[in-house]
């Protein structure tokens, strides 16, 4: 079993608040594809688990293995690895934004295409429907947002944090992540995020907010097996 519940939180989620989006092949767990590609193995994963994530994701398919802690079988190749940090509420100034607007569904499109020129980290066609999504417009065009993603019990990860590179320096950032926040804690949940540890301004910005290093973590790709059989983990 994990220790905290932030440990494995894509599984905490799956079996938890965001139940419903959950696709499941034993004891594995992943979201639809065009809502998120955070999938889920147990905290203490076997061969047989192995094996149904291949099957789940089908042969030879690149599989994202975000916050993985155990070691990967060896017959699946890693494609990518990289250094990453969870961080926790510490004393956030939560509060609402004036400016900031409730993004929907119709606001999809404007907000693939900002993700696509930011490259904040994943945003697909459903991720707006792991949770609130807030952004500021000028002129009528989006340019900034935050959002929610990853739901574990008692807490919620904001993600999609992104400013058009011509309206940076306003702090547009930090005031959307302190709304959303806001929305998180008027719940009685507790926010939470991902960044990549090489990202240092992102980290500073988010230290400055009021959040604080609870971990250092992993964030893995891995191509299955072409074959069913999943071999000896390494």
């Amino acid at each position: 079993m994990s220790a905290h519940v932030l440990d494995n939180p894509a599984h905490a989620s799956l079996t938890g608040p965001h139940a419903r989006f959950a696709e499941r092949r034993g004891r594995v767990l992943r979201y639809p594809l065009d809502v998120s590609p955070w999938l889920a193995l147990p905290d203490d994963p076997d061969a047989r688990d192995w094996a149904d994530l291949a099957e789940l994701a089908g042969p030879g398919a690149e599989v994202p293995l975000p916050a993985f802690r155990g070691q990967v079988p060896a017959d699946w190749e890693i494609t990518f690895e990289m250094d990453g940090v969870q961080l926790v509420d510490d004393g956030l100034a939560a509060a609402p934004d004036p400016e900031a607007v409730v993004l929907g569904h119709a606001d999809v499109p404007e907000m693939l295409d900002l993700v696509e020129r930011t490259r904040p980290g994943p945003f697909l066609p459903r991720t707006i429907d792991m949770g609130t999504y807030l952004g500021i417009r000028r002129g009528g065009a989006l340019i900034a947002m935050a959002g929610e993603r990853l739901h574990p019990p008692g807490w919620t990860e904001i993600s999609a944090v992104c400013t058009d590179p011509a309206a940076r320096g306003e702090g547009l950032a930090g005031r959307l992540v302190l709304a959303v926040a806001h929305g998180i804690r008027e719940r009685g949940e507790t926010p939470f995020l991902h960044a990549s540890a090489s990202n240092t301004n992102a980290v500073r910005l988010y230290e400055s907010l009021g959040f604080r290093l609870r971990t250092r973590t992993s964030f893995l790709a891995a191509r299955a097996p072409q074959g069913r059989a999943v071999g000896v983990v390494a």
